[in-house]
């Protein structure tokens, strides 16, 4: 596993956990040669994270909307700073980088790109894994909703089991080294 995309808050958050567990996360790639791709940002737990790699010796590749790095939030610092057009075109870019992908404790935005890589996983328009790094519990309730979903019959076990959760960031990065898709989503017809 050559890179990783970290979906994270462009906020530092409440909890001084959050910007611990980045800075854990930031040393860990270094450690492991794995480039960070992320949202671009100086600020908050995505600028923790990319100043970590970074001060480890590591590379980083920001990829950042036009619309975002006018506001003079980008990092001025990277190995690379990827300047894109749209949202979207900056998802894309960073799923063309990425080898897996890990969520750090952010917002909606946060939650919207996790999302997309885990239904696009699910469905087959990729193959790589998708972790979430569950820092001072910020997701028990999205993972219990996972769950839920499942209990329910909205998410089938082998998609619910490809979501890699941990609270521990070597033992994350571990889950995604081994990481095996499983089969793509089927259907049942409506009896």
């Amino acid at each position: 596993m050559d890179s990783i995309a970290v979906f994270c808050g462009s906020s530092i958050g409440a909890s001084e956990a959050y910007k611990e567990g980045a800075i854990l996360l930031g040393k860990e790639l270094a450690k492991r040669n794995i480039t960070l791709i992320y949202g671009g940002a100086s600020v908050g737990v995505m600028g923790t994270v990319a100043d970590t790699v970074l001060s480890e010796g590591g590379k980083v590749i920001g990829v950042i909307p036009t619309l975002l790095e006018e506001r003079e939030i980008s990092h001025k610092h990277l190995t690379e700073l990827i300047v894109v057009n749209s949202m979207h075109e900056r998802k894309s870019k960073m799923m063309e980088l990425a080898d897996g992908f890990i969520a750090l404790p952010g917002g909606p935005g946060t939650l919207e790109e996790l999302f997309e890589v885990f239904t696009w996983n699910q469905i087959g328009l990729l193959q790589k894994p998708c972790g979430i790094l569950n820092i001072n519990h910020y997701y028990d309730l999205l993972i219990g909703l996972f769950d839920h979903m499942q209990n329910e019959q909205f998410l089938q076990a082998q998609s619910r089991n490809a979501l890699l959760v941990d609270k521990d960031v070597a033992a994350l990065l571990d889950k995604c080294a081994a990481y095996v898709p499983p089969a793509v989503k089927t259907y049942q017809t409506n009896k």
